[in-house]
């Protein structure tokens, strides 16, 4: 049986100790390069593959230098200091440039922890909403590869159809899962992290250049508790707070279908007018 399309496109191959080789999947194509994503995914996959890791994610943060051009691209994962539950991670993702010099495109960091168990409560309350069978499914109108590969069913601020400036609002409230089912991981949870279109779209209603500057990611639930999950449904929830001097902010939130948080994310955006 062929991997599955999201594990052909976060695929590595060691090279050396930290040092991993990978290529850009047109299956996730987006306007400028990849979908972000799938490279966030791709830089936690090296470090998920490294021999020295100890436990699971804790935080994933990836910095966009410039857009990964298709093709071939090397990564590297060091832990830069271990402790006796954390360790800390420094990533890099570089790219061959026409000059023949290493250029590179990505930064990142992490944090893993072996995690232990201790009183928990989520703060975070999932919304009322409606189940994914009640909630049609949604067409998303983009020419953009990568959107095809996830099943998302807005039940409220979908991506407008009608670009007329109306727009009000910056909040989405979705179901989303693998178009192909696929059992959801931390990679997985990493790429859902940022399905959300630019807010900047949402609440003026009008298309503008966007792109993610950096994004963080906070995992509150770990292997066991994704396994879980399974091929099942994940509600993501999105808004900006601020869109200021060509930058804007997003927050997000993503839970099971049993209402307990897996992740929160924040990003920062570019937008031009």
């Amino acid at each position: 049986m062929n991997p599955h399309v999201f594990d052909q496109a976060i695929a590595l191959i060691a090279t050396a100790d930290g040092e991993y080789t990978g290529a850009t999947s047109p299956a996730y194509a987006n306007m400028v390069g990849p979908f972000g994503g799938i490279t966030a995914a791709t830089v936690l996959n090296a470090v998920l593959q490294h021999p020295a890791l100890l436990g699971e994610p804790l935080s994933l943060t990836v910095n966009f230098c410039a857009a990964l051009a298709d093709g071939p691209f090397t990564v590297s994962a060091q832990p830069v200091r271990t402790n006796r539950s954390t360790q800390h991670w420094v990533m890099a993702l570089t790219q061959t440039a026409p000059s023949g010099e290493a250029e590179t495109v990505v930064t990142a960091s992490a944090v893993t922890a072996a995690r232990r168990e201790t009183w928990s409560v989520d703060d975070e309350p999932m919304p009322a909403v409606p189940t994914p069978a009640e909630v049609p499914p949604y067409t998303v109108p983009s020419p953009v590869e990568w959107i095809r590969r996830y099943e998302m069913r807005p039940i409220e601020g979908a991506i407008p159809h009608s670009w007329d400036g109306t727009g009000s609002d910056s909040l989405s409230l979705l179901w989303m899962r693998e178009a192909h089912p696929r059992a959801l991981d931390l990679c997985g949870l990493a790429a859902l992290a940022d399905v959300f279109f630019p807010r900047v779209w949402l609440r003026r209603a009008t298309r503008v250049p966007a792109g993610t500057v950096s994004m963080t990611v906070y995992f509150h639930a770990g292997s066991a508790q994704l396994a879980e999950v399974g091929q099942g449904w994940v509600l993501g929830q999105a808004r900006a707070q601020a869109f200021r001097n060509g930058f804007f902010d997003q927050t997000a939130q993503l839970w099971n279908e049993a209402g307990h948080l897996l992740a929160t994310t924040h990003q920062v955006v570019y937008y031009k007018n």
